[in-house]
């Protein structure tokens, strides 16, 4: 390994002869689609919350639906990205589809009959969380088919910014609806599936190689997935940083919406976080391709952590929505440019029929407990109160930056593409 590139690819700017991705219509219907199902999920995710704070709920219950809805991330990754790497990936991306616009369905017909059971939404908030990460999976492997690979990074930079507008709309969006009608941002989660549901027909293109390994066991995919991540030094030590920061976003996260119910301020104002935090992250995202390929991603990384540290910290005594937006903003914004470094060289590196479960390992190590950094961070802000939780989040989150520069494998990076195919099997066999 070397400390002189971490980038996946060089730094020369894209000067093929291949249409620019506006004119890609494959990659346009896949992330149009997608977008559409980030959007309405957004606004889903925005009023599961709000469905108990402004109703005479706790931040407890609330935490249970976080929970649920964070709970596929630890169970559902593993077995999902052997599955994305097995089955066809269209099918995938529509058996998705169908199940959270099913799952939304129900949802809204109990809420229109004046029925709220939290047994119902943990369920719900559950499968549309599992459908998710395949359909996050299935779409990560597709883009390599749909795109040359030199247009790659633009289109991971433009899928990571359609993440963070989908944040930037679908909060304030799922505030808006809830405030009008509580059933109105499950209607939209369910709109957003259909038009998912139905751009993936219009793809025109295999969204895997044709020449794939006979499927296995599945518990024998999921190991090769497993070890060949486990070489990956770099990424591994990294993704377990993420991790832990992304314990402390859950606490941050639900913290921000009790603050905002604290001081008064009503259910839609919470929207005003989410469109400060949107635009953060859609900036970072934008502005990704230009900075990965002038700092290398242990600098991303490392000043990633130091920044949310001092962030969070503020978060402790800000009172008002744009404060806390602002603050929100700056966090997103970092954690786009680390998303869109990381990324690239992930996508980069993994052979096709690895994808898939590469990705699920990553995902499951960076973002698995999750689910108990919600439940946690509800009864933390149960028990403490915002300002005390905070604070203890934003000193987790300096101890993680201080790990990070103290780690040898952090500090000399993932070394260049060609070093790390050097470290992969040929194939998934090895």
């Amino acid at each position: 390994m070397t400390s002189t590139s971490t980038r996946p690819a060089d730094d020369t700017p894209d000067t093929s002869v291949h249409p620019p991705l506006r004119r890609n219509r494959n990659f346009r219907r896949l992330w149009l689609g997608s977008g559409a199902a980030l959007l309405g999920n957004r606004a889903a995710v925005t009023a599961y919350p709000l469905l108990y704070l402004w109703a005479g709920g706790s931040p407890a219950e609330a935490g249970l639906v976080g929970f649920a809805s964070l709970l596929p991330q630890l169970l559902v990754l593993l077995p999902a990205g052997a599955l994305v790497d097995r089955l066809d990936r269209r099918r995938v991306l529509i058996s998705c589809s169908l199940a959270g616009l099913t799952a939304m369905a129900t949802l809204v017909v109990a809420l229109l009959a004046g029925r709220l059971w939290l047994w119902h939404v943990m369920a719900v908030a559950f499968v549309q969380g599992a459908a998710g990460i395949l359909h996050r999976l299935a779409e990560r492997a597709a883009v390599r088919h749909v795109v040359p690979e030199e247009q790659l990074r633009t289109a991971l930079s433009q899928s990571e910014a359609r993440g963070h507008g989908a944040g930037l709309l679908g909060q304030p969006m799922g505030a808006a609806l809830f405030s009008a009608a509580r059933w109105l941002p499950f209607c939209a989660a369910a709109l957003g599936h259909l038009v998912a549901l139905a751009t993936v027909f219009g793809i025109r293109a295999d969204l895997q190689d044709k020449a794939r390994p006979e499927p296995r066991s599945l518990r024998r995919e999921i190991r090769e997935g497993l070890v060949w991540v486990w070489r990956q030094r770099f990424m591994r030590a990294s993704i377990a940083l993420v991790g832990g920061s992304n314990l402390a976003f859950q606490l941050i996260t639900l913290a921000m919406v009790l603050i905002v119910k604290e001081n008064g301020h009503s259910a839609a104002t919470v929207g005003i976080l989410g469109v400060l935090g949107g635009l953060g992250g859609l900036t970072g995202a934008l502005v990704a391709p230009w900075i990965n390929r002038r700092v290398p991603v242990q600098g991303i990384l490392i000043g990633a952590l130091m920044l949310w540290s001092v962030l969070m910290g503020a978060v402790a005594v800000a009172d008002h929505p744009v404060q806390l937006g602002a603050l929100m903003a700056g966090m997103s914004g970092a954690g786009a440019l680390l998303n869109v470094a990381a990324g690239s060289y992930q996508v980069l590196v993994t052979p096709d029929a690895m994808q898939g479960r590469a990705t699920s390992v990553f995902t499951l190590i960076g973002s698995g407990l999750n689910s108990l950094g919600a439940l946690l961070g509800g009864f933390l802000l149960h028990a403490f109160g915002s300002t005390t939780a905070v604070l203890g989040a934003a000193a987790a989150m300096a101890l993680l930056a201080l790990l990070a520069l103290a780690s040898p494998v952090v500090r000399r990076g993932g070394g260049s593409r060609a070093e790390a195919g050097n470290t992969r099997p040929n194939s998934p066999d090895q």
